[in-house]
């Protein structure tokens, strides 16, 4: 055993075995570095990453690496779930370095921490030769080194300055050019953008419904609405047990790398809830069912919170780690299972060219709606729909008999969050009690646990152990949850309690100079250069989220220091925006300043039920608050009457005279 035996982290726990000498990331290990004037090797990865088993199987398991490794570097093995703000700056380095990233990251420092080499996954041979290629460099040429690393590290900091605002407001019709910018790159065939890999990127579907819902545009929504359908058709989603893989490799949504990620299902729940309340599609009800229906089985725990992640690989027929192994059927196996349903199976489920994958392996996937294949096989639609639910069954079932892929059980505050953000969304577009109780019982958890006596949050927990001062995004996606649990309960604590993290946050997070949070608090080490996450990626920005809880917040308190800061960084982010895809959340924020955004209070004892029927309800350009009693939120002071209901609609929180007319209330909503 080497020294991550002693951690909790189900990564590094996988290589607590390996002949290399690892190392966790603190204060003892660097300074260890430093002492010896060796140099670091870091490498970063997570516990579903398929490529990350692959090198550990071919080189990190192998003595001969290993002695080199051993010999002359300080070996750092780092969970990038555990430690996002590490993962982050390293992977700027390498991106500057080799113009693209990826995990397995491996990164080669200076014993101060400075990077120097780095790249992602490496054959064991090319893996020792480089390492020895540097070691000899560093001992014949030192100087060589140190002076690279300076003007890399001067390149980082350069990466992280944000330019000043040029202009006080911005003219929205930049969203236009941008938008028509980012059309010429769709896939009109299968959704998505026209490029492999495929990521689903939620907050880029959300952007893009709400602004095609926004502007009348028909053509944007039947793009969503195509992606939307063919993501759920792949096999990218779990038709039998729910859920979705991280991303496909291919065009169609086909072939995943087969791990599932609490983070993508979260707010792949909030955006299908979103489109259902917009269309009231059927399929996008049963992506939501199933997923939670995934969720609550494979990742609640008995503390009300959701485990982290499901492996890609798990154990073959053979007893080998096979990727996608629990997920695939062949032929013969689906044939003795289904027997004379199978032919009719394979037109839903197109066990032919299209649905192969490798090695006799068939990967699950839709190709045609229900109705056009019952329409061409003459038999009625409910018929088959109904045969469809008992395939499901009948494979789930006999699929729970093979051994599961691996579970990363640590319990991430921010993923958690967003998970609950989820439930919560689903709530509203679905109206299931059970959704709205788990939400709540999360909640509980993550004040229970993640947030302590002297006000900061913990990134991680396992084992009844909360670990890792909170990050940014920890901050953020909870006050974002708590924002949401507000809006489906009319729980002023609730806002109170995200009022208070968001001042912590102020206090701890908020550079004036930069004016945007830092990912770490002031609390933590410096590392060897300052982040500042201000780009959308497959989670939105932590700036951007928090952009928006300022904006929210500043409505229902009044406070107009948040709704200026909210504002001030989007006026500073939105003008340098040349690749849509990548900053779609602050895009969503700036239709917050449209002329279009409206607020709206719900003041009276049926409070509740007319705020169940705006929920339910496409309506993102409405920020909802409300009370059936009386209320000293400053939104809602002095608005309560106990003989009626009112709603006071506002616009830039001027509102009109208030009505008891919820018809024609909802018809200039």
């Amino acid at each position: 055993m080497n020294e991550l035996s002693s951690e909790t982290s189900p990564y590094l726990l996988q290589h607590a075995q390996n002949p290399v000498h690892w190392k966790a990331w603190n204060a003892a290990s660097l300074a260890s570095a430093q002492s010896q004037n060796k140099l670091l090797l870091i490498s970063i990865g997570y516990s579903a990453c398929h490529w990350c088993h692959v090198m550990e199987h071919e080189t990190f398991e192998d003595h001969e690496a290993a002695q080199v490794m051993n010999a002359h570097f300080v070996s750092i093995k780092i969970d990038r779930e555990e430690r996002p703000d590490i993962d982050a700056v390293y992977m700027k380095a390498v991106q500057i370095m080799t113009g693209h990233g990826g995990w397995p990251m491996n990164v080669v420092a200076l014993p101060d921490g400075r990077p120097v080499w780095g790249g992602t996954y490496f054959r064991k041979n090319d893996w020792i030769n480089t390492l020895q290629n540097l070691q000899d460099l560093y001992q014949s040429d030192a100087q060589k080194m140190i002076d690279y690393a300076q003007k890399l590290q001067s390149g980082l900091h350069s990466l992280s300055l944000i330019p000043n605002p040029s202009d006080t407001q911005i003219d929205q019709n930049i969203l236009e050019s941008l938008v028509a910018k980012w059309k010429k790159s769709f896939d009109w065939e299968f959704g998505g953008m026209a490029r492999a890999p495929k990521f689903m990127l939620p907050n880029n579907y959300d952007f893009l419904q709400r602004y095609g819902h926004q502007n009348n545009d028909t053509e944007l929504l039947e793009f969503v609405d195509l992606t939307l359908t063919k993501m759920a058709y792949g096999g990218l989603f779990d038709a039998l047990g729910g859920g979705f893989s991280r991303y496909s490799v291919d065009l169609k949504w086909h072939v995943p790398h087969f791990e599932k990620m609490l983070y993508d299902n979260g707010q792949l729940v909030s955006l299908y809830a979103d489109a259902f309340k917009r269309t009231k599609n059927p399929l996008y009800q049963q992506v939501i069912v199933k997923t939670l229906g995934f969720v609550t089985r494979e990742w609640l725990t008995d503390e009300g919170a959701f485990y982290s992640a499901l492996d890609a690989d798990s154990l073959d027929a053979n007893n080998h780690l096979e990727e996608g192994a629990f997920y695939v059927w062949t032929q013969g196996e689906l044939q003795q299972l289904l027997g004379d349903d199978f032919e009719l199976f394979s037109m839903v489920f197109n066990i032919n060219d299209f649905g192969f994958w490798e090695k006799e392996n068939y990967v699950l996937i839709q190709k045609d709606s229900l109705e056009r294949i019952a329409s061409q096989q003459n038999i009625p639609l409910v018929e088959l729909q109904f045969k469809k639910q008992v395939w499901e069954k009948l494979l789930f079932d006999a699929r729970e008999n093979r051994p599961k892929p691996r579970l990363d059980d640590k319990c991430l505050t921010s993923w958690n969050a967003i998970m609950l953000k989820g439930f919560v969304d689903a709530y509203k577009a679905l109206g299931d009690e059970n959704y709205l109780n788990t939400a709540l019982q999360n909640a509980a958890f993550l004040q229970k646990n993640q947030w302590s006596p002297d006000g900061h949050l913990w990134h991680s927990y396992k084992n009844g152990k909360s670990t890792i001062n909170g990050f940014l995004e920890d901050y953020a996606h909870v006050i974002a949850a708590f924002i949401a649990l507000y809006e489906v309960t009319f729980e002023e604590k609730w806002l109170h309690d995200a009022r208070k993290l968001t001042d912590y946050c102020l206090d701890n997070f908020f550079d004036e100079t930069q004016r945007f949070f830092s990912f770490t608090s002031r609390l933590d080490p410096d590392l060897v250069a300052p982040h500042f996450e201000t780009e959308d990626n497959v989670i939105a920005a932590s700036n951007s989220v928090m952009a928006e809880n300022l904006f929210k917040l500043s409505i229902y308190f009044h406070q107009s220091h948040y709704g200026k800061l909210s504002l001030e960084m989007v006026l500073r982010l939105v003008p340098q925006i040349d690749y849509p895809s990548a900053f779609s959340n602050w895009l969503r924020l700036l239709l917050n300043q449209s002329e279009t955004n409206k607020e709206l209070a719900i003041c009276g004892a049926d409070a509740l039920s007319y705020l169940g029927k705006i929920n339910s309800q496409y309506l993102p350009q409405l920020v909802v608050a409300g009370t059936s009693r009386e209320s000293s939120l400053p939104f809602l002071q002095n608005r309560f009457d106990a003989a009626k209901t009112l709603f006071y609609l506002c616009h830039n929180q001027t509102c009109d005279a208030p009505t008891s007319d919820f018809a024609q209330l909802f018809k200039e909503l």
